[in-house]
């Protein structure tokens, strides 16, 4: 785990890679095309919209504040991804409400030995974030690629036989519905588990 957090790199140099492969015409992967990139336009607005407007609840930044626990948490994602682009932003922001919770970034595609690591019912969706104790990189847990209910919402419309652009943009509608209600909600759980470890081990 330590080769890939060495390659690893911060919120703000991801953000910077984006920007600077649109600006060449590219987003992140080696399939590109005029549809990849506009996927890539797309999810980046959507970003910069939720990193302005995404607001904590209480219940999290508690969670988040009272974590005692140091961790990385590493997130695999692509530019492309329109889950990525809706949960990374909230992703984020919850881990800067602990002065001990870093996040660090990287690429599926470059990194397949490590998304097959940590497959989403044999499939390498993303974003899939695993949470890693700071010192020992231990894996305390994993989350992603969406929460469970957009991943009921995909699962249901997959069985109805609908083509994938058009279970995309029902997930898209789900997100905006949501509010990111439900990826705070899961994260309020996980925080108050993946903080506890340490202490529950000790008193074992």
């Amino acid at each position: 785990m330590k080769s890939y957090l060495d390659e690893a790199i911060s919120f703000s140099e991801y953000i910077g890679l984006l920007v600077r492969l649109l600006a060449e015409g590219k987003t992140t992967g080696p399939k590109q095309s005029e549809a990849m990139l506009n996927y890539g336009k797309l999810n980046r607005q959507r970003m910069q919209r939720l990193e302005k407007t995404v607001e904590l609840s209480d219940a999290v930044k508690s969670a988040a504040r009272s974590n005692d626990h140091k961790q990385i948490w590493l997130v695999i994602t692509e530019g492309w991804c329109g889950d990525a682009a809706q949960n990374i932003p909230v992703i984020e922001k919850i881990a800067a409400e602990s002065d001990i919770i870093e996040t660090r970034y990287i690429l599926r595609d470059e990194n397949l030995e490590l998304m097959d690591q940590f497959l989403t019912n044999g499939a390498r969706s993303i974003p899939k974030l695993i949470a890693l104790d700071a010192e020992t990189l231990e894996i305390l847990g994993t989350w992603g690629s969406r929460p469970a209910a957009a991943q009921k919402l995909y699962n249901e419309l997959k069985e109805r036989g609908l083509e994938k652009p058009l279970i995309m943009e029902n997930l898209q509608r789900w997100y905006n519905d949501d509010k990111s209600r439900s990826i705070q909600t899961e994260f309020t759980e996980l925080l108050r588990r993946w903080s506890g470890r340490k202490t529950a081990e000790a008193n074992a």
